[in-house]
C-alpha cells in the first residue's frame, strides 16, 4: 500500500487524492485536529512579536474536526470521492488537538479569520499548482 507519512494530515489527504490513492485514515478517523490557514498563522505570530508579550500564546485555530470529518470535507471540497484505507493507530499518535487561544484572542486581539474550507480550499489550490 501507498502512505504518506509526513504526518500532516492535510497535505497527506490532498496528495493522496491527486496520486488517485486511498486516503490513509489512523485507527478509527476519530482523534481531532485543529487546523489553521498559514495566513491566520503569520498574522498571529506578527502581532505577538509586535507585542511587549513575552509569555507563550497558543496561535491556531480552536475549531476541532476529526480526521474523518477533515478526509469529507477535503474530499468534498475536491469533488472526489475517494476510498479510504484504515490502519493501526501509532502508539505516539494525539487523540485531540485543540488549542486555547484565549490569550491571543485577548492579549493580542487575535484570532483566525479562515474557517475550515476557506482555508482547505486556498492550500487545496495550493497543491494542485505543485503537484506533478
Amino acid at each position: 500500500m501507498y502512505y504518506y507519512t509526513n504526518g500532516r494530515v492535510v497535505s497527506n489527504f490532498i496528495n493522496q487524492i491527486l496520486d488517485n490513492k486511498p486516503i490513509t485514515i489512523y485507527g478509527d478517523g476519530s482523534q481531532t485536529r485543529s487546523i489553521c490557514y498559514i495566513d491566520d498563522l503569520i498574522d498571529g505570530l506578527l502581532k505577538l512579536m509586535k507585542s511587549d508579550y513575552h509569555f507563550p500564546v497558543n496561535i491556531g485555530n480552536n475549531e476541532e474536526y476529526t480526521i474523518l470529518q477533515l478526509a469529507n470535507i477535503i474530499c468534498d471540497e475536491m469533488k472526489v470521492n475517494q476510498k479510504y484505507v484504515y490502519c493501526d493507530l501509532p502508539e505516539d499518535d494525539p487523540l485531540q488537538r485543540k488549542p486555547d487561544i484565549t490569550k491571543a484572542n485577548k492579549i493580542l486581539n487575535w484570532k483566525p479569520k479562515y474557517d475550515v474550507r476557506n482555508g482547505l480550499r486556498k492550500t487545496i489550490q495550493y497543491f494542485k499548482e505543485i503537484h506533478s
